[in-house]
């Protein structure tokens, strides 16, 4: 299996804008510039590549983890799965320092020890999170 996307940009790092467009047509021609990335702390202007990892752990860690939850007999009501991904300049550059993983779940019948131990091992096995291993990832997850 392989997924794509691809990048289009015009202009200087500063002040000149892209577009991302993925072979799903989720995001077609979705802009992304500068301020989008480290400007606009709202988001709303468009999109930048760190959200879209944030987006890609989300959804892997929780699908990774949904199925460990069947395989140990249990079916969640509700996974909900925020991830942070923060970014710091340094004389480098910017760099990805920590992504931490916060998630609220419904699960009947599981014990919350239980639910830790899944939880974990979904964090640790899911290709997202084997991908991005050279960053530390924390993982926040409760009961609710």
């Amino acid at each position: 299996m392989k997924r794509t996307a691809t990048a289009q940009w015009r202009g200087d790092g500063m002040t000149g804008t892209g577009t991302l467009t993925t072979q799903s047509g989720a995001f077609t021609a979705q802009p992304y510039s500068f301020k989008t990335r480290f400007g606009d702390e709202e988001g709303k202007a468009g999109t930048n590549p760190e959200e879209l990892i944030a987006a890609a752990h989300s959804g892997c860690f929780t699908m990774a983890l949904s199925f460990a939850l069947a395989k140990a007999g249990f079916t969640a009501e509700l996974l909900e799965t925020e991830a942070v991904v923060e970014v710091t300049p340094s004389e480098a550059g910017f760099s990805i320092t920590a992504i931490t993983l916060k998630l609220k779940a419904n699960v009947p019948g599981v014990s919350a020890e239980q639910f830790q131990e899944l939880a974990a091992g979904a964090k640790a096995n899911c290709p997202i999170s084997k991908a991005l291993a050279s960053v530390p990832i924390t993982l926040e997850a409760s009961l609710v």
